[in-house]
């Protein structure tokens, strides 16, 4: 899904023949799963991180080539704008120490490239939106120079046939109409990659879904876009509308978004790969040269290249994966729902919750997916994200509550036990739930910080909203550096 790819025209032939190999690839994948072809141990937990760059007055810093040339580390890479840059941390076996491991290598890693940015006049920033990036700051021209993100923009305009509206009402309201797929790149945000084997896939992704919403209400930290004050967790909705191929037509039929939550409980991985097939045409239509069929005779992991492309164009909020690791094909659970930062604590507070709460109701005796309806999870999702840690959800058993009070009560708890069940060592489980505790009892994520910032700042200095805004992300970064949970975060 982030491969490069050569600058190309497409023609119908090229899908046709892209068509043709992608059900060729679903149909080895199949096979795969009836002959057991998978590593399934060690079971393990990664991240992929996405950042903003800012320059010395906290406004979007167009530099990532630069930055990424000082920090020369094959695990950074450019995103699509040029003030992006993301972080592909490499993955740990999920027991003992592993998220103490994980915690230090992210620190270390940021540490490294915070000092290479200053080199280029630019400072790295975990958030979720960029507080003072304009819509002015995500035209055409900061665009990566990347073959791959400009055939993308072309190739989801030519689907659409016309612009696309962004139209967002929360506090504020924001309204406005574009041309290109670059506010994407205002979205940056934390992929937690959780490696499962085949047979227990559907309980696990089942299981990412129904606790989304939640993730997304304590972890918010997107409350502002384009100057206005939106949902807690803007991020999403805008993610949502920038990458619409759908013209309103379309959405009248029904046709899916590609940026999608699903529709219905799964029992296999298959049943993911198979719906990706049946709704959604090819952006990025480019044939390898391997045969899947020949390389799993020949007792080879095929790449399932094309399989996997059409898989990373198709943006599900927990997403499968294939991927083949030192000759051994595996899946993972992709969750996509959280924003950056603010912290790394926070970032790592939020991963342990995620697999602790995952692996707690993917091996219940009682299954949460049969007693929740796939609506209901969805509805929840929404409302995380709108309302944040004010958000009211659905959990059976309880009915609709305070997420505070449904995370505190039942789903702590929950993670704990789970994070045992993987082997995680309790001080490092008990050290960072409380972190998602403490956030609960004190009602503060990065989202109410933010808000509360600019609010205060607006009104003891008499500044105007984007100076309000700069100056606020100028306090942001400077506790971010802390490393200290946002929960305990001084005021502005």
């Amino acid at each position: 899904m982030g491969r490069d790819v050569p600058a190309i025209s497409v023609s119908q032939q090229d899908r046709h023949a892209y068509r043709e190999k992608v059900r060729s690839c679903l149909d080895v994948f199949a096979r795969m799963l009836r002959e057991s072809r998978f590593d399934t141990e060690p079971r393990q937990v990664g991240l992929e991180i996405e950042l903003n760059l800012v320059d010395e007055a906290g406004l979007p810093s167009m530099k990532n080539a630069e930055v990424l040339g000082a920090i020369t580390d094959p695990s950074w890479a450019s995103e699509l704008g040029q003030f992006n840059l993301e972080i592909n941390v490499p993955p740990q076996p999920l027991v003992g120490d592993a998220l103490a491991r994980l915690e230090t290598g992210v620190r270390a890693s940021l540490d490294h490239a915070e000092l290479r940015a200053r080199q280029a006049g630019s400072h790295l920033v975990m958030i979720g939106i960029l507080p003072t990036l304009r819509e002015s700051d995500v035209g055409a021209a900061a665009m990566s120079p990347n073959p791959r993100y400009q055939l993308l923009n072309e190739q989801i305009f030519a689907a659409r046939g016309e612009e696309m509206q962004i139209s967002i009402e929360g506090a504020e309201r924001l309204l406005t109409h574009i041309d290109t797929i670059m506010p994407e790149a205002a979205c940056t945000s934390v992929q937690c990659h959780l490696q499962v084997s085949p047979e227990a896939f559907g309980s696990y992704w089942n299981a990412a879904q129904a606790v989304a919403g939640v993730q997304v209400a304590v972890g918010a930290n997107s409350p502002f876009l384009f100057g206005r004050e939106l949902w807690r967790e803007t991020r999403l909705t805008l993610f949502e509308q920038a990458t619409d191929t759908r013209p309103d037509e379309l959405k009248e039929q029904g046709v899916r978004p590609r940026v999608w939550f699903g529709e219905r409980w799964i029992t296999s991985v298959f049943d993911l790969f198979e719906e990706n097939l049946r709704y959604f045409p090819a952006l990025l239509p480019l044939v390898d040269d391997q045969d899947p069929v020949a390389a799993l005779d020949n007792g080879q992991a095929p790449q399932l290249a094309e399989l996997t492309l059409h898989n990373g164009t198709i943006y599900r909020w927990n997403r499968p994966v294939y991927a083949v690791m030192d000759g051994l094909p595996h899946l993972r659970v992709e969750n996509r729902v959280l924003p950056a930062g603010p912290t790394v604590a926070d970032i790592m507070a939020n991963a342990a919750f995620y697999c602790g709460v995952v692996r707690a109701l993917a091996e219940a005796e009682r299954p949460v997916w049969t007693q929740m309806s796939f609506a209901a999870a969805a509805d929840n999702l929404t409302e995380g994200a709108r309302y944040g840690i004010d958000a009211r959800l659905y959990w059976p058993g309880l009915g609709e509550v305070p997420v505070t009070e449904l995370v505190l009560r039942r789903l702590l708890p929950m993670a704990f036990d789970g994070l045992e069940s993987w082997g995680v060592d309790p001080g490092d489980a008990k050290r960072l739930l409380r972190i998602i505790e403490q956030r609960c009892l004190s009602a503060r994520t990065g989202a109410t910080w933010q808000a509360e910032a600019v609010r205060a700042i607006t009104e003891r200095r008499r500044a105007d909203r984007q100076e309000a805004l700069r100056l606020m992300t100028l306090g942001y970064i400077e506790r971010m550096q802390t490393n200290e949970p946002v929960h305990s975060w001084l005021p502005m």
